[in-house]
Parts: structure tokens; C-alpha cells; sequence
């Protein structure tokens, strides 16, 4: 599932978890919603490290297009 599915998942378990009494339902929706975040960090990373290619593969405004 997606990062923000997750999260909202977690969250609802946890919630019910809470609600109910159920320690088990509790911890999972913890899980769920770490699960969310790290999925949200891991994309950030890869839009990170994409960038970081396009500009280094990107032609240097600076550069002299006469010089050898």
C-alpha cells in the first residue's frame, strides 16, 4: 500500500486499539503508521537522488560552448 494508506490504517487500528482495550490492535497500527513514514522517507530519497542525477546529466549554464 501507499505511504499515506498506511498511515491512515495505522492510525485508525491504533485509535480502535486504544478505544477497545486491544494492546495487539494498538501496537499494529503503531507498525502500520511506521511502515507509512518510512515508505515516505524512502521516496523522498529517491526524488532526492534523481534530482541530484538530472543536475549533474543538465548542461552547465556557465560553461563556454566555444571553448574545447
Amino acid at each position: 500500500m501507499g505511504e499515506w494508506t498506511d498511515k491512515a490504517k495505522g492510525k485508525v487500528k491504533e485509535t480502535v486499539g486504544v478505544a477497545t482495550g486491544d494492546r495487539s490492535l494498538e501496537a499494529e497500527g503503531k507498525a502500520d503508521t511506521a511502515k507509512g513514514k518510512v515508505k515516505g522517507v524512502v521516496e523522498d530519497v529517491k526524488h532526492a537522488i534523481k534530482d541530484a542525477v538530472d543536475d549533474r546529466d543538465a548542461p552547465r549554464r556557465d560553461a563556454d560552448p566555444y571553448q574545447r
